[in-house]
C-alpha cells in the first residue's frame, strides 16, 4: 500500500530561525516552501524533509535522517569548512576515523548533528 508513496522526514526544532539558519549556512539549503506555524520544507536531491516547530527537539538519540552521497570524503570536507562538526563514534563494528566510519557492508559514513541536535548521517555505498 505504501509502497508508492514518498517518505518525507520530519525533524523538530526548538528554535525554528536557529534550525533554518542552520540549513541555509551550513547546509546551503533554501526552504521551497513555509508552514503556517514556522516550520520549513526543504528539497534535496528528490527527497523532501520539513524542519518543524517542537519542544522535544534533540530528544531523539538515533539518526534522524540521512544522504547517500557520491564522495563522502568531500563532502565531509566541504561541510567542515562551513562549520559542520562530525561526531566520532567507537562501539561494536563502528569506529570513525577523522570523522568517517568504513561499516563492515563496505559503506562508509559519517555523522553530524544539526543545531537542534537533530543527528544527520552521510552514507557512501562502495
Amino acid at each position: 500500500m505504501l509502497a508508492d508513496f514518498n517518505l518525507d522526514p520530519a525533524l523538530p526544532a526548538s528554535d525554528i530561525n536557529r534550525a533554518k539558519a542552520f540549513y541555509r549556512e551550513m547546509l546551503d539549503l533554501k526552504p521551497i516552501d513555509e508552514t503556517p506555524d514556522g516550520g520549513a520544507m526543504y528539497e534535496t536531491g528528490s527527497s523532501r524533509f520539513l524542519v518543524y516547530p517542537s519542544a522535544f527537539a534533540g530528544t531523539n538519540k538515533a539518526t534522524a535522517a540521512g544522504w547517500e552521497v557520491t564522495d563522502i570524503d568531500g563532502i565531509v570536507s566541504e561541510l567542515r569548512a562551513r562549520g559542520v562538526k562530525f561526531q566520532e563514534y567507537e562501539f561494536d563494528e563502528i569506529k570513525t576515523i577523522n570523522g568517517i566510519a568504513a561499516l563492515p557492508d563496505g559503506n562508509k559514513a559519517a555523522w553530524f548533528v544539526d543545531s537542534e541536535d537533530n543527528i544527520l548521517s552521510l552514507f557512501q555505498r562502495p
